[in-house]
């Protein structure tokens, strides 16, 4: 036992290089997933058929595809064929390569995954506020999209956090499937450090205790947020 922990407490260093790669891939897909998600929330509330219906399309794919699916997808199949591009202009021959990392695979996937999952809340909030506002907001002589920015969303984003609490979580969890694109993540390097000191068990508890931990404090992160945003004796009812 002794032994096992002076193990762990020696590769504690790799390990929480880890826990901060899993951190920041989360951050970034959670913020890819904002950016996306509120768009394509205020597209299907208040956009045309078509676009309704392509948002909703978008939705369908990225909900229904496993995750570990979509890695492989984009990876090794659309960012391997899209890595080097030739083209003719003007008679002349152009050629662009890049090289796309795993850490940025992994946050642009999971990134749209959360977008898809991040709209749904949004759109929940969003259709969640009497109707009324946006009536009233039309009376004054607002724009619907005036309305929308300045009366809609600051009341649809501050009653989504607690939906982006959870989404969080499972974000979180489902980090753990990145290692598959070799992205140096908290599981990822357990895994090499257990395999190579044979200790299992110890490792193992010690990433599921810091994924426990990592998920704590972002949700009590967004939970202090919401009470900060929270307007005492307001109700949207």
């Amino acid at each position: 036992m002794q032994e096992s922990l002076e193990t762990v407490f020696g590769a504690m260093p790799f390990i929480l290089q880890g826990a901060g790669i899993t951190a920041g891939t989360v951050l970034c897909a959670m913020l890819l997933g904002l950016l996306l998600g509120v768009p394509m929330a205020v597209g299907q509330t208040h956009g045309g058929s078509i676009l309704r219906r392509a948002i909703g399309l978008y939705v369908w794919f990225f909900r229904g595809v496993p995750i570990l699916v979509l890695l492989y997808l984009f990876y090794f199949g659309l960012a391997y064929q899209v890595s080097s591009l030739h083209f003719n202009l003007a008679g002349r021959e152009f050629s662009v390569s890049f090289e796309l990392s795993p850490f940025a695979a992994s946050c642009i996937v999971l990134g749209l995954t959360s977008a898809a999952y991040q709209s749904q809340i949004f759109r929940g909030a969003i259709n969640s506020l009497p109707a009324g506002q946006l009536k009233a907001a039309r009376a004054l002589g607002m724009r619907d999209s005036v309305a929308v920015m300045h009366v809609i969303l600051p009341q649809a984003l501050r009653l989504s956090i607690p939906g982006l609490s959870n989404e969080y979580s499972i974000l979180l969890k489902d980090s753990a499937l990145v290692s598959v694109l070799g992205t140096m993540e908290l599981m990822s390097r357990t895994k090499a450090i257990a395999t190579s000191t044979a200790e299992y068990t110890a490792f193992y508890v010690t990433a599921a205790l810091l994924y426990f931990i990592i998920t704590i404090l972002g949700v009590r992160g967004l939970r202090r947020l919401e009470k900060t945003l929270r307007i005492p004796g307001y109700t949207h009812v």
